[in-house]
């Protein structure tokens, strides 16, 4: 290999390692920082947030627009209600509820049905009622552990002496969607449990479960991996349950949630899954109550080994993205996006959460990168090589390729039929003797103008110049319709515009020259032919040296083809016959023809 060839792969290997080190910094950077976190969320969300399906054993009693109509806005009602609803829920000749949990708030003494209430919920024994935690600072869960416990709103003191109680608060991330929890809270020296955790462990102390172990991160949160969307909890309206509209036997061994179900109380939030639907706060309660009950909360994983995991993955892929095909990426591609998502939602079932959007966007960045670069550079060869064309070539078929895009040539050779012509210039030797070598140039550039144009005209190639002779094919290397005739064109066009050149520098010079021209047909090798620094593409084999010793047999003025180009034109040229005649470096000799006129 060439010093410039070891140079040109070095650069490009060295091209290629920074890339591929970029793309793996990229990833981790990206992942580390989370630096498009409301994207992450999104994507989180569609993957991680697909409904699992709902436990019917959780109900909820709305206070909906229904009950609200019936029994006035819900600040004026006495508390006696929630106990007539106890009373009929546990009323059924079979058990009651398990459990009954009032996600609203019971703060400050009303009337006399405060005392009802509180007794009826004793005697039901299986009661959990809210508190509501104030901060000195919002809970958003985005921001990090910045909000502290500053007071708590308790329920009134006979109920809440009879009741398990937690609190109500969700948390919302940064968006305003409600994604996870805090288990527990700490402030003014107690410890606060949350209401769907309180009900989680009233249950399994009924039915004598062992609790499931929740994961929490350093800031003591899970994330919530919903269940249902919204609306997918059974519900029914307080209002048909109290007036005997539903039977409560429906409501046996199962956990009713009570709540607000009407858009006018202010307990609903945007959730993960809900789309442009908010969710109402009892039935986030219940997709964490299922959470607890089924083992279901993650915590976002280390993002340090996701980071590197990725970022080596990542670097791969650059790598095969620079050799493989256009589809063969695009498949690897699609395949390893699927693979990943695949893999996060299952490691997010057992119970850690990693960000999804990072790897894709960058190993699709560098899939792009690696089709545009690959475009830039075949765009830039293939006008190398065009505009190489252009200088054998006829321009017209340079152009035809251009647009077709196809000029693939291959390497090594190929067998081809072609048609090849010689010309030389009789008497040049003499003349350039007597000649300045400024005039010999001058002369022979306007000979190798005239061979040339005759050549392009007829759609051949220019294979080379040999001194004051000029080669050509016809036929290669791209397919060429009618080349024979062609070929015999464009010796023809030599030889008469040969008579006018000859005439110009007969005044100009005082001299006079003459073309003797070879054409030939048949088989040939066409290809590259040289060594590795310096080569050329041509045609060799014995229709080429067959042409040239036309070439040298032929008198000024004369074109002379073989008898097999011959039969091939016949109907289309007038011809003279020369017989056979010997040429060198052939035991048999070859029929041969004068041409004089061509039929076009």
């Amino acid at each position: 290999m060439s010093r410039f060839g070891k140079e040109n792969n070095m650069n490009k290997k060295f091209t290629t390692i920074i890339e591929t080190i970029i793309v793996g910094v990229l990833v981790f950077i990206l992942t580390f920082t989370n630096a498009f976190g409301a994207l992450d969320y999104i994507a989180k969300d569609s993957i991680y947030q697909i409904p699992r399906g709902i436990d019917s054993n959780i109900k909820i009693i709305g206070i909906d627009e229904k009950t609200l109509n019936e029994y006035g806005p819900i600040q004026t009602w006495s508390r006696s209600i929630y106990g007539d609803l106890i009373n009929t829920l546990n009323s059924g000749e079979s058990d009651g509820p398990l459990i009954i949990g009032f996600d609203i708030q019971f703060s400050g003494n009303v009337d006399e049905g405060d005392d009802a209430f509180a007794k009826t919920a004793e005697e039901s024994g299986n009661v959990v009622i809210v508190n509501h935690l104030i901060y000195k600072t919002k809970l958003e869960m985005g921001s990090g552990p910045s909000t502290v416990v500053d007071s708590v709103e308790e329920p009134y003191d006979s109920i809440k002496a009879v009741c398990d109680v937690g609190f109500s608060n969700v948390a919302q991330d940064s968006d305003g969607l409600v994604r996870k929890i805090v288990p527990e809270e700490n402030g003014n020296g107690q410890d606060y449990k949350m209401f769907s955790r309180v009900l989680y462990e009233k249950y399994c102390e009924i039915t004598g479960t062992s609790e499931n172990k929740i994961p929490v991160d350093r800031f003591g949160r899970s994330i919530i991996n919903y269940s249902g969307k919204p609306g997918d909890y059974e519900y029914v309206s307080m209002y048909d349950v109290l007036n005997g509209n539903i039977d409560s036997r429906a409501f046996s061994d199962s956990i009713v949630l009570v709540g607000a179900y009407a858009p006018g109380m202010q307990d609903n939030f945007e959730v993960p899954n809900g789309g442009s639907t908010q969710m109402y706060g009892v039935e986030i309660h219940a997709n964490i109550l299922q959470s607890y009950m089924e083992g279901r909360f993650a915590v976002n994983g280390n993002p340090i080994i996701l980071g590197i995991i990725t970022a080596l993955l990542a670097m791969l892929l650059h790598l095969l993205f620079k050799k493989l095909k256009v589809w063969q990426s695009l498949l690897l591609l699609v395949l390893t996006i699927v693979a990943e998502v695949l893999i996060l939602s299952f490691v997010n079932e057992h119970g850690f959460a990693f960000s999804v959007i990072y790897f894709p966007i960058v190993i699709i960045a560098s899939f792009v990168y690696s089709i545009v670069t690959h475009y830039l550079i075949e765009r830039a060869r293939k006008k190398k090589v065009l505009n190489a064309f252009r200088k054998y070539v006829a321009p017209e078929i340079v152009e035809e390729i251009s647009k077709k895009g196809d000029f693939e040539i291959k390497v090594g050779g190929e067998n081809r039929d072609i048609a090849v012509l010689f010309v030389d210039i009789r008497g040049f030797t003499t003349m350039s003797e007597a000649l300045e070598p400024e005039q010999v140039v001058e002369i022979l550039n306007e000979y190798l103008s005239l061979t040339t144009k005759s050549i392009f005209d007829n759609s051949g190639t220019l294979d080379k110049f040999v001194g004051d002779a000029t080669m050509a094919v016809f036929n290669s290397p791209f397919d060429l319709d009618d080349y024979e005739f062609k070929a015999v064109c464009a010796a023809m066009d030599i030889v008469n515009g040969g008579k006018e050149l000859e005439k110009v520098l007969l005044e100009k010079y005082g001299r006079s020259v003459g073309f003797g021209v070879g054409v030939n047909v048949g088989p040939a090798v066409v290809g590259n032919i040289g060594c590795e620094f310096r080569m050329d593409f041509t045609a060799i084999g014995d229709t080429v040296n067959t042409a040239a010793r036309l070439e040298a047999n032929a008198k000024k003025g004369q074109v002379l083809i073989s008898d097999v180009l011959y039969e091939r034109i016949k109907d289309r040229v007038e011809v003279n016959d020369i017989g056979e005649i010997p040429l060198k470096g052939k035991s048999k000799g070859v029929f041969v023809y004068e041409v004089t006129e061509v039929h076009r």
